[in-house]
């Protein structure tokens, strides 16, 4: 079973092209291929197959270590995005591909970089069944209330502003997280991001931070927990920032790095930013007996 892993501003995924699977990738392998020390570890699975449906270059599903299937990953879509141009799935700049969110419509800007049409996101969703309109919200965890913004973008994220970096800084994420991700709120558990302006400062590409438009953001995603980076993530915290106020152009400053975020009417969405490969490999025969005989 030949593999690839990548990363995007440190979130990790294993890339595997149904072909090459011996076995239904069930929740339970999924956890064993992407478990520290004993697995390949990684932040979730990337698997890859060609469409039945003749516009899309590749069908995507994407899975979190947990086993659990996401929606959609801003950095995951990108890696898929990167691999299949690499690998000679299209040689095309500009192509679409099918997700369990719909179709992602992605251009690609350099050697490892690109620009992927998100779609429109939306401040309502079965996600948040009984929000209001405006998708917001407060909700109680760790002894205090928190005022949110709802907003869905292939998956449901749960953005939060917090007053300065200082604040953002000392925010324990493993204690809050997890009571906010499975809150009743949230029949479907939530990603959970947390965000503020920053104080003027170069940014790591040299950009001048601090300007409008620049927020620095920490993510909890539901399967995974506190991560570097998160597209969707990042999405979220820069559609809330704009409808309190900001511009449509948002940089998000991650602990892996930053993206930049479009929004435009109807919160249409374009994320840009970076994706590379980690190494190519293959599962060992022992370890492929350990998968085939591992069940739910």
């Amino acid at each position: 079973m030949r593999f690839e892993k990548w990363q995007a501003l440190g979130n990790d995924y294993l890339i595997v092209e149904r072909a090459e699977l011996p076995f239904e990738l069930t929740a339970a392998r999924i956890r064993k291929l992407c478990e520290g020390h004993f697995g390949v570890f990684a932040d979730g699975v990337l698997l890859l197959a060609p469409s039945e449906d003749r516009r899309f270059v590749a069908q995507l599903e994407i899975y979190n270590p947990d086993g659990s299937e996401a929606e959609l990953s801003g950095n995951g879509a990108r890696e898929a995005i990167l691999y299949l141009r690499r690998r000679g799935w299209t040689d095309e700049d500009a192509f679409s591909i099918q997700t369990a969110a719909g179709e992602i419509r992605p251009t690609i800007t350099g050697p490892d970089t690109c620009r992927v049409d998100m779609g429109h996101a939306s401040l309502t969703s079965k996600d948040f069944p009984d929000g209001p309109g405006d998708g917001r919200g407060e909700l109680l965890a760790d002894g205090r209330a928190w005022r949110f913004q709802h907003v869905s973008i292939g998956n449901p994220q749960c953005a939060i502003q917090v007053a300065d970096p200082a604040t953002l800084n000392a925010l324990d994420l493993p204690a809050i997280g997890p009571a906010i991700e499975a809150h009743e709120l949230f029949p479907n558990r939530t990603n959970v991001s947390w965000y503020t302006e920053v104080p003027a400062s170069r940014t790591p590409s040299g950009a001048q931070a601090g300007e409008p438009g620049t927020i620095r953001a920490r993510i909890f995603e539901r399967g995974v927990g506190e991560t570097l980076s998160s597209g969707t993530g990042a999405t979220g915290a820069a559609i809330a920032y704009r409808l309190s106020g900001g511009p449509s152009h948002v940089t998000v400053l991650l602990d892996g790095g930053e993206l930049s975020v479009e929004i435009g009417e109807n919160l249409q969405v374009n994320l840009t930013g970076w994706a590379r490969p980690v190494f190519e490999g293959r599962l060992s025969d022992d370890f492929l007996k350990e998968l085939h005989d591992t069940t739910e």
